[in-house]
């Protein structure tokens, strides 16, 4: 029998997911929340649909419109910002964290070619 515990050597981590991948789960009907957190200026040149928008500068105070028991993919603009708010959201004890590889730009590249670029 297995046992996870909470230990430094198993601490809930931050996943990493590929564009394509993200992709084939929403397509399987994965129930995940989309965490877009670019600037609304941002959001209206594009978006993945379906995704909520809290801007990282606003993160702390709007956390509470999350569920931590949620499988959260935090999606920016190339995946540094997004990297941050996933960490900032591990601090507070969310534990089901996903971090875009190549953000949006990622996801216009190899997913939707149509999706306006910036």
């Amino acid at each position: 029998m297995l046992l996870a515990l909470r230990t430094p050597t198993n601490l809930p981590m931050i996943q990493s997911i590929r564009p394509t991948e993200l992709k084939a789960r929403l397509d399987g009907g994965d129930q995940l929340v989309l965490l877009d957190v670019r600037q609304p200026e941002e959001v209206e040149i594009c978006q993945i649909e379906g995704a909520l928008n809290i801007p990282l500068d606003q993160l702390a105070s709007r956390s509470a419109e999350l569920d931590p028991e949620a499988e959260i993919v935090c999606i920016c603009h190339h995946g540094m910002r997004s990297a941050n708010a996933a960490a900032f959201l591990l601090e507070r004890d969310f534990e089901r964290l996903i971090n875009l590889t190549g953000g949006i730009d990622g996801w216009a590249a190899t997913v939707d070619p149509d999706m306006a670029r910036y």
